[in-house]
């Protein structure tokens, strides 16, 4: 495993991007939140985060800095690890009732889930489901228009703060929905590396794997995106260099901020699609309400033997990115289950708690998940069938 070695000055130091959104990176970061909305002419933001975050110390922080800066705000905490319908219609209407005039989404994924989900409804009396991937986008104007987005992730693996789609569990029909619109656009991201500090263990380490797997599944989805493709190659090159070392020394600024970035460079990679992993991964959580990352991490070696075999160009490179000298799939696979281990992931879905006799209908939803059509190896429900059972009794 290569030690982590990136300059310490450099992955320190504050840093405004640009692309794709306006993003201020850097220790310390948070601090600023206050300027920026009065800057702004944001008032009243409704501060949305998850129901495992909302007692950490960074909300309280949040909320003392907009104090300071004379902004008012309210809470909303009801947002489940696999946030669902219901929670977003509660949090719209306590957008509403409350005057709020933006959001700000504070947590990880299933918080900036929630907060985008929650931006998407505020001002409109659109239904949360016709903003699904798939749908002829809904008209939003000046009259309607959504309200500001601020980001602030507190785990470095989803990559949600950059991107406009929001994962929501249709209560209905028991599936995740892929919801979204071209116009939603965070304003703002913020990435601090001190508010990850506090993380366990345990959630640095899913947390992180799902990053890797952004990048990894985001990369082999076909076609020609040079933008994705080398931010998920910078992607994966961070993380050779850190994610080991952040579960191992929690209290490492450097490879948090270098996890941080990973993150983000993942997010963007997976605008060309995802694949099998999340196809399988979405319908385990919502069903489950299994941890996405950790759910992801397991499925990932199973889905690996299906997908690479055939992909030798794009496992080079890959492997080149992590600094790998022998890059065969097979090596690669290899790579990638030393890290789950050394990462204490563990090997079947059975040790979280998912039962064998879903296999028929996780393997039915999973194939209308839009990552199930971005795959680059096609899949027969025999084929997802087989996925399915390996990963629950031992993917690897």
């Amino acid at each position: 495993m290569p030690l982590f070695n990136l300059d310490r000055e450099e992955i320190l130091t504050p840093q405004d991007w640009g692309f794709p959104v306006p993003i201020s990176y850097g220790p310390g970061r948070l601090a600023e939140i206050g300027s920026y909305c009065d800057e702004n002419q944001i008032r009243n933001p409704l501060i949305v985060t998850d129901s495992g975050s909302v007692n950490l110390p960074f909300i309280d922080k949040l909320v003392e800095i907009l104090k300071k800066a004379k902004v008012s705000s309210g809470i909303y905490s009801k947002i489940s690890p696999n946030p669902r319908d219901d929670e977003i219609s509660e949090g719209k209407q306590l957008f509403r009732n409350n005057n709020h005039d933006a959001i700000i989404a504070i947590g990880g994924g299933s918080a900036m889930d929630g907060g985008k989900s929650i931006c998407l409804t505020a001002n409109n009396e659109i239904e949360l489901f016709d903003f699904e991937w798939e749908k002829t986008p809904q008209k939003i104007g000046p009259d309607n228009k959504f309200p500001p987005l601020i980001t602030i992730p507190t785990t470095a693996g989803t990559g949600a703060e950059t991107e406009s789609t929001a994962m929501v569990t249709d209560t209905k029909q028991g599936i995740k929905l892929c919801i979204m619109h071209p116009d939603l656009k965070p304003s703002l991201a913020i990435l601090d590396p001190e508010l990850t500090l506090g993380l366990p263990s345990n959630l640095t380490a899913w947390t992180g794997a799902d990053a890797m797997i952004h990048s990894i599944e985001g990369y082999c989805v076909p076609g020609f995106h040079p933008l994705c493709d080398g931010a998920a190659l910078e992607s994966l090159y961070l993380i050779s260099k850190s994610l080991v070392t952040v579960v191992e020394e929690p209290t490492n600024l450097e490879a948090r901020g270098a996890m941080l970035v990973a993150s983000c460079l993942g997010g963007i990679s997976f605008i060309k699609g995802l694949g099998l992993v999340h196809a399988i991964a979405h319908m385990v959580g919502a069903e489950f309400n299994t941890h996405h990352g950790l759910t992801n991490a397991i499925i990932l070696p199973a889905v690996l033997r299906f997908n690479l075999p055939d992909m030798e160009e794009k496992v080079i490179r890959m492997s080149q990115a992590m600094q790998y000298t022998d890059h065969s799939s097979g090596h690669f696979i290899e790579n990638m289950e030393k890290i789950l281990d050394r990462i204490k992931i563990p090997r079947g879905l059975n040790e979280i708690g998912v039962p064998e006799n879903c296999i028929e209908r996780i393997s039915e939803k999973s194939m209308i998940d839009t990552a199930f059509g971005t795959n680059p190896r096609a899949a027969t429900l025999d084929d997802v069938r087989e996925l399915v059972k390996t990963s629950i009794f031992g993917a690897r």
